[in-house]
C-alpha cells in the first residue's frame, strides 16, 4: 500500500467507527434494541473485513463492506421508525 491508500483506509476506519459507535450509543441511550443490534452487527462485520484487507482479498472486503452499509442503513431505519 502506498501512502494515499493508507491515508484513505485510515480515514475510512476512523469515520466508520464514529458512525457505528454513534449509532450504538444512540441505540443504548434510547433503549432501541433493534437499532443497537444492527449497529453492533455492522461493527462486527467491519472488524471482520480488516482481515480481508490484511490477506489482500478485495472481493471479500467489498462484500463485507456492502453488508456493513446495509446493516447501518437498517439501524438508521430502525431509529427513524
Amino acid at each position: 500500500m502506498d501512502h494515499f491508500e493508507q491515508l484513505g483506509f485510515a480515514i475510512m476506519v476512523i469515520f466508520g467507527a464514529i458512525v457505528i459507535c454513534g449509532l450504538m450509543a444512540f441505540g443504548i441511550a434510547s433503549q432501541d434494541k433493534p437499532a443497537f443490534m444492527y449497529a453492533l452487527g455492522a461493527a462486527v462485520v467491519v472488524w471482520g473485513s480488516s482481515f480481508a484487507v490484511v490477506f489482500d482479498r478485495p472481493r471479500i472486503f467489498g462484500s463485507l463492506l456492502f453488508c456493513s452499509i446495509v446493516l447501518i442503513a437498517l439501524s438508521i431505519v430502525a431509529i427513524v421508525t
